[in-house]
Protein backbone atom coordinates (compact mmCIF):
# COMPACT_ATOMS: atom_id res chain seq x y z
CA UNK A 1 0.00 0.00 0.00
CA UNK A 2 1.18 3.24 -0.80
CA UNK A 3 0.87 6.32 1.75
CA UNK A 4 -2.19 7.55 0.71
CA UNK A 5 -3.92 3.54 0.42
CA UNK A 6 -2.74 3.63 4.54
CA UNK A 7 -4.03 6.29 5.38
CA UNK A 8 -7.30 5.71 3.49
CA UNK A 9 -7.56 1.84 5.19
CA UNK A 10 -7.13 3.77 8.35
CA UNK A 11 -9.36 6.12 8.31
CA UNK A 12 -11.95 3.75 6.66
CA UNK A 13 -11.58 1.22 9.55
CA UNK A 14 -11.59 4.16 12.10
CA UNK A 15 -15.22 5.60 10.64
CA UNK A 16 -16.53 2.03 10.80
CA UNK A 17 -16.12 1.37 14.29
CA UNK A 18 -12.54 -0.36 14.05
CA UNK A 19 -9.76 -0.40 15.87
CA UNK A 20 -5.51 0.21 14.37
CA UNK A 21 -2.59 -0.45 15.49
CA UNK A 22 -0.62 2.79 14.80
CA UNK A 23 2.47 4.35 15.81
CA UNK A 24 2.09 8.28 17.68
CA UNK A 25 4.31 10.73 18.93
CA UNK A 26 5.38 8.20 21.41
CA UNK A 27 4.68 4.72 21.23
CA UNK A 28 2.53 2.74 19.04
CA UNK A 29 -0.71 2.87 20.35
CA UNK A 30 -3.99 0.97 20.12
CA UNK A 31 -6.74 3.50 19.02
CA UNK A 32 -10.09 4.04 17.43
CA UNK A 33 -12.60 6.89 17.29
CA UNK A 34 -12.92 8.26 20.94
CA UNK A 35 -16.76 9.43 20.43
CA UNK A 36 -17.91 5.87 19.75
CA UNK A 37 -18.50 3.74 22.70
CA UNK A 38 -18.24 0.65 20.83
CA UNK A 39 -14.96 0.97 19.67
CA UNK A 40 -13.75 2.39 22.77
CA UNK A 41 -14.58 -0.92 23.97
CA UNK A 42 -12.96 -3.01 21.27
CA UNK A 43 -10.16 -0.96 22.61
CA UNK A 44 -10.43 -2.32 26.44
CA UNK A 45 -11.31 -5.84 25.32
CA UNK A 46 -7.99 -6.22 23.17
CA UNK A 47 -5.92 -4.88 26.06
CA UNK A 48 -7.70 -7.04 28.43
CA UNK A 49 -7.75 -3.30 30.85
CA UNK A 50 -10.27 -2.79 33.26
CA UNK A 51 -12.85 0.35 31.87
CA UNK A 52 -12.38 2.13 34.99
CA UNK A 53 -8.68 2.93 33.78
CA UNK A 54 -9.12 5.85 31.62
CA UNK A 55 -7.26 6.06 28.24
CA UNK A 56 -5.42 9.04 27.02
CA UNK A 57 -6.32 10.59 23.36
CA UNK A 58 -5.10 12.34 20.84
CA UNK A 59 -5.97 15.79 19.34
CA UNK A 60 -4.92 17.47 16.27
CA UNK A 61 -4.73 21.21 17.99
CA UNK A 62 -6.26 23.20 20.87
CA UNK A 63 -9.35 23.39 18.65
CA UNK A 64 -9.85 19.96 18.50
CA UNK A 65 -9.68 19.94 22.45
CA UNK A 66 -11.89 22.35 22.82
CA UNK A 67 -14.99 20.59 21.42
CA UNK A 68 -14.47 17.82 23.82
CA UNK A 69 -13.90 19.53 27.52
CA UNK A 70 -15.75 22.10 28.58
CA UNK A 71 -13.03 24.41 29.79
CA UNK A 72 -9.42 24.60 28.94
CA UNK A 73 -7.64 26.39 31.47
CA UNK A 74 -4.96 29.27 30.21
CA UNK A 75 -1.95 27.76 31.64
CA UNK A 76 -2.92 24.46 29.42
CA UNK A 77 -2.89 26.94 26.74
CA UNK A 78 0.71 28.14 28.14
CA UNK A 79 2.00 24.58 28.29
CA UNK A 80 0.74 23.43 24.98
CA UNK A 81 2.31 26.74 23.44
CA UNK A 82 5.99 26.10 25.18
CA UNK A 83 6.32 22.86 25.73
CA UNK A 84 8.24 20.86 23.13
CA UNK A 85 8.35 17.37 24.77
CA UNK A 86 5.20 15.05 24.68
CA UNK A 87 2.66 15.76 26.78
CA UNK A 88 -0.56 15.01 28.04
CA UNK A 89 -2.49 17.30 29.91
CA UNK A 90 -5.62 15.50 31.97
CA UNK A 91 -8.96 18.19 31.56
CA UNK A 92 -11.39 18.53 33.99
CA UNK A 93 -15.40 18.31 32.55
CA UNK A 94 -15.31 16.16 29.13
CA UNK A 95 -17.73 16.53 27.17
CA UNK A 96 -18.63 14.72 24.06
CA UNK A 97 -16.86 11.90 24.04
CA UNK A 98 -17.58 8.19 24.61
CA UNK A 99 -18.37 7.53 28.11
CA UNK A 100 -15.99 5.31 28.82
CA UNK A 101 -12.59 7.12 27.34
CA UNK A 102 -13.94 9.65 30.31
CA UNK A 103 -12.36 9.09 34.19
CA UNK A 104 -14.78 8.33 37.22
CA UNK A 105 -14.73 12.09 37.90
CA UNK A 106 -15.24 13.45 34.85
CA UNK A 107 -11.74 14.53 33.23
CA UNK A 108 -9.55 13.23 30.00
CA UNK A 109 -6.32 12.79 29.36
CA UNK A 110 -5.36 14.77 25.75
CA UNK A 111 -1.91 15.14 24.12
CA UNK A 112 -1.50 17.04 20.78
CA UNK A 113 1.22 14.88 18.95
CA UNK A 114 3.88 16.26 17.37
CA UNK A 115 3.43 13.32 14.21
CA UNK A 116 2.65 13.79 10.85
CA UNK A 117 0.75 10.43 10.43
CA UNK A 118 -1.13 11.19 13.84
CA UNK A 119 -1.88 14.80 12.84
CA UNK A 120 -3.05 13.82 9.14
CA UNK A 121 -5.22 11.28 10.35
CA UNK A 122 -6.91 13.40 13.23
CA UNK A 123 -7.57 16.35 10.47
CA UNK A 124 -9.14 13.46 8.17
CA UNK A 125 -11.48 12.33 10.78
CA UNK A 126 -12.28 15.05 12.14
CA UNK A 127 -12.26 13.79 15.81
CA UNK A 128 -9.84 12.15 18.39
CA UNK A 129 -8.35 9.32 18.49
CA UNK A 130 -7.73 7.05 21.79
CA UNK A 131 -4.30 6.01 21.88
CA UNK A 132 -3.25 3.55 24.69
CA UNK A 133 0.34 1.59 24.41
CA UNK A 134 0.15 -1.46 22.44
CA UNK A 135 0.37 -4.11 24.87
CA UNK A 136 -1.87 -6.00 26.57
CA UNK A 137 -2.69 -4.40 30.59
CA UNK A 138 0.25 -4.79 32.62
CA UNK A 139 2.61 -5.97 30.24
CA UNK A 140 5.73 -3.78 29.52
CA UNK A 141 5.21 -1.25 26.72
CA UNK A 142 6.50 -1.93 23.39
CA UNK A 143 9.10 0.71 21.99
CA UNK A 144 8.88 -0.30 18.90
CA UNK A 145 6.52 -2.42 16.00
CA UNK A 146 8.86 -5.51 16.78
CA UNK A 147 8.41 -5.58 20.32
CA UNK A 148 3.97 -5.43 19.40
CA UNK A 149 3.09 -9.24 20.61
CA UNK A 150 1.90 -11.20 17.92
CA UNK A 151 -1.82 -11.42 19.74
CA UNK A 152 -2.14 -7.37 19.68
CA UNK A 153 -1.10 -7.26 16.03
CA UNK A 154 -4.15 -10.05 15.23
CA UNK A 155 -6.76 -8.49 17.11
CA UNK A 156 -6.78 -5.07 15.81
CA UNK A 157 -8.81 -3.93 12.09
CA UNK A 158 -5.75 -2.90 10.78
CA UNK A 159 -2.06 -2.03 11.52
CA UNK A 160 -0.25 1.10 9.60
CA UNK A 161 3.16 -0.17 8.16
CA UNK A 162 6.00 0.77 10.76
CA UNK A 163 7.64 3.25 7.86
CA UNK A 164 4.83 5.52 9.41
CA UNK A 165 6.79 5.85 12.89
CA UNK A 166 9.83 7.25 11.98
CA UNK A 167 8.74 10.77 14.12
CA UNK A 168 8.07 8.46 17.40
CA UNK A 169 10.83 8.55 20.58
CA UNK A 170 10.02 5.17 21.92
CA UNK A 171 8.89 6.93 25.18
CA UNK A 172 5.69 7.78 27.40
CA UNK A 173 4.40 11.48 27.29
CA UNK A 174 5.02 13.44 30.68
CA UNK A 175 1.32 13.39 32.16
CA UNK A 176 -0.14 16.45 33.65
CA UNK A 177 -3.76 17.28 35.81
CA UNK A 178 -4.92 20.72 35.60
CA UNK A 179 -7.47 22.40 36.96
CA UNK A 180 -10.31 24.79 36.52
CA UNK A 181 -8.71 27.71 38.53
CA UNK A 182 -4.82 26.88 36.88
CA UNK A 183 -4.07 23.89 39.99
CA UNK A 184 -1.34 21.48 38.29
CA UNK A 185 -0.33 18.30 39.92
CA UNK A 186 2.29 16.14 37.60
CA UNK A 187 1.10 12.55 37.09
CA UNK A 188 4.21 11.54 35.31
CA UNK A 189 7.08 12.83 34.67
Amino acid sequence: MNDEEVMLEALKVLKEGGVILYPTDTVWGIGCDATNEKAVAKVYEIKRRCEAKAMVLLAENLDMVARYVREIPSIAIDLVEVNDAPMTIIYPEAQGLAPNVVAEDGTVGIRIPDQAFCQALMHKLRRPLVSTSANISGEPTPKEFKDISPEIKEAVDFVVPPRFSKDSTGRPSQILKIGLRGEVEIIRK
